[in-house]
């Protein structure tokens, strides 16, 4: 039996002190679930990645989960491919 193919690790595409504090502030009176939730495949504002792991959407929500213990190395993601111009 075959184990499923794992994805990267993530890394943020800007620094963290780049992020917004108002936005994380607002992110920290969020349940872990609520975070987690908000970042699954298919939604709006989900967890959306490049095919090596650089984060394209997700990064206040990803701070502050990584923050809690979370593997946010685990979580389910939307991979976009570059397009090429």
């Amino acid at each position: 039996m075959l184990d499923p193919p794992t994805n990267p690790p993530l890394k943020p595409l800007h620094p963290d002190t780049s992020l917004s504090s108002v936005k994380l502030s607002e992110m920290e009176r969020r349940t872990t679930d609520v975070l987690r939730d908000s970042l699954l495949p298919g939604q709006k504002d989900s967890l959306k990645t490049r095919p090596d792991g650089t984060i394209l959407d997700g990064h206040h929500r990803i701070y502050i989960l990584h923050k809690r213990g979370v593997n946010v190395d685990a979580l389910p993601r939307e991979i976009i491919m570059r397009e090429d111009s």
